[in-house]
């Protein structure tokens, strides 16, 4: 991965040198702290160019002859309606993106209408560290010839100052920021990784790592698993040489003995579809099938970087949906550790099989408040949502509102679909308790929520389906990569906002 750059905080002094960028309000307004000759050739250069503020737009100048800088930058930061957190960031990668090779940055953080405030100046600092994100680390390294050609590679500046009003305000809340960011980045890293390095068992081991920052791991594998009475998860796992595993993630940053909340990822690492198997085109993208445990993943370690105050329990199951001679057939019929038997009908529907022991074993024997799940789970998601919001679905009001709140705040937006007793019919078994697909085509995102909430009994619940958002979404100003990390910022949020104690 690209090298993250270093953020610092400092007064609003100008700089000796390197890229100033500035905040352009209405009409090109600036602040009226900004150095005269910066603001005099921005002025210069709006009314030739146009330029009047308008919301990420930008004006890249050289630096007045008499100044020490290199380069000037304005951005626009004139929106229809207020800055929310998400077009901060959008505002530092933007920032970020204009500026790369650059060897050092400063943004002055006062615009026409006065400073910004400590959290705005740490989203601008995500958004740029955000944008820095390449994952590029099977790339052959070539050598540089030149310092022209070195300054180029660079994805952003090495190193970038906020200039602010309180640089001790702005400094503590970067660090809550940045944990969050080091969260997505670790979900992203997940999600690019290729399936032959990142099987469930070398996940397993990564996940294993977040005990460096106080999270609790426990990993179950096969035969434990088995003695559990896992069958339907295991029977995904059965195709492949790759043996399956349950990971179980614990934060303990609330009350003692306080319920905590719970988070549940689907795990698939590669998804051929089994014997029902996938077409060959864009087969390659099914090594991000484990998005939704990537999320949990990164949101654990996000929990705990910020040291949040809440008792959270993060579980994924972890397998490959592979196919060889032991792969299950359709037409099997499965026990899963509920009692529910399930008749697999198609071995390509295997996520809700997985989620099923999953989520049981959660409900089960952590009791929690609330149980979020997130899957890359349907295409059917894809047709009736496309790649701007993950589908929402629950058996809780009061959560779905909680999350389509954080959603409007993060950017990480969900759209609530219905859930009902007639869509429930269209799964009932006819030599099982249930099927693992519904009648044809019509409302594949529905039923398999259907099957999903057979397994979680009285608790509130939520199903995130981020098979648009979590991989292969639209790049924005603060992701560039395939690999979005979508749903670490947005259930953060939730937690951060709904259900922390004081």
């Amino acid at each position: 991965m690209s090298t993250k750059p270093t953020i610092s905080f400092s007064a609003l002094t100008a700089p000796a040198g390197g890229v100033l960028a500035v905040l352009a309000g209405e009409g090109g307004s600036l602040a009226a702290s900004v150095p005269q000759p910066v603001a005099t050739a921005i002025a210069r250069g709006a009314g030739i160019s146009k330029f009047k503020g308008k919301s990420l737009a930008s004006l890249d100048l050289l630096a007045p002859a008499d100044s020490e800088l290199d380069r000037v930058l304005a951005v626009g930061i004139k929106g229809e309606k207020p800055y929310g957190e998400e077009d901060w960031l959008k505002v530092g990668g933007s920032i970020a993106g204009k500026t790369k090779g650059a060897e050092t940055i400063t943004i002055w953080c006062e615009g026409p209408d006065g400073a910004l405030g400590p959290d705005e100046a740490a989203a601008i600092a995500a958004g740029i560290v955000l944008r820095a994100y390449n994952f590029d680390t099977y790339k052959s390294k070539k050598p540089k010839k030149g310092a022209e050609e070195e300054e180029a590679s660079k994805d952003v500046a090495a190193a970038v100052t906020l200039a602010v009003a309180d640089p001790d305000a702005a400094r503590a809340a970067y660090a809550l920021h940045e944990a969050v960011v080091e969260g997505v980045v670790l979900a992203r890293d997940l999600v690019n990784e290729p399936a032959n390095v990142l099987g469930p068992v070398e996940f397993a081991t990564r996940i294993e790592a977040l005990s460096a920052v106080g999270v609790e791991v426990e990993i179950l594998d096969e035969k434990q698993m088995a003695a559990l009475k896992m069958d339907a998860l295991l029977g995904v796992a059965q195709g492949s040489p790759r043996p399956g595993r349950m990971a179980i993630m614990r934060w303990n940053g609330g009350k003692d003995g306080e319920a905590p909340v719970a988070f549940v990822g689907k795990g698939v690492v590669f998804d051929t579809g089994g014997i029902s198997i996938k077409p060959a085109a864009s087969m390659d993208e099914m090594k991000g099938d484990m998005g939704g445990a990537a999320a949990v993943t990164g949101l654990m370690r996000a929990l705990a970087g910020r040291k949040a105050k809440v008792n959270v329990v993060g579980i994924v199951g972890l397998v490959e949906n592979s196919v060889d001679g032991l792969a299950q057939r359709p037409g099997d019929i499965v026990t899963a550790m509920s009692g529910t038997t399930i008749e697999v009908l198609n071995t390509d529907a295997e996520g809700r099989l997985v989620l099923a022991d999953a989520l049981w074993y959660c409900q089960d024997r952590f009791k929690p408040k609330f149980m979020v799940n997130l899957a890359t789970l349907t295409g059917a998601i894809i047709v009736a949502l496309g790649s701007h919001h993950a589908g929402l679905f629950s058996n809780d009001d009061d959560l779905s509102e909680k999350l389509h709140a954080a959603g409007k705040a993060t950017g990480e937006k969900v759209w609530r679909l219905p859930l009902g007793p007639e869509y429930d019919k269209m799964i009932e078994g006819k030599f099982a308790d249930i099927k693992n697909i519904g009648n044809g085509r019509a409302a594949g995102s529905i039923t398999a929520a259907q099957f999903l909430q057979r397994f979680v009994n009285d608790v509130p619940w939520a199903h995130l389906d981020i098979a648009g958002t979590a991989m292969g979404s639209p790049a924005n100003e603060y992701n560039q990569s395939w690999a979005s990390g979508f749903g670490v910022r947005l259930l953060n949020q939730l937690v951060a906002t709904s259900y922390e104690t004081a």
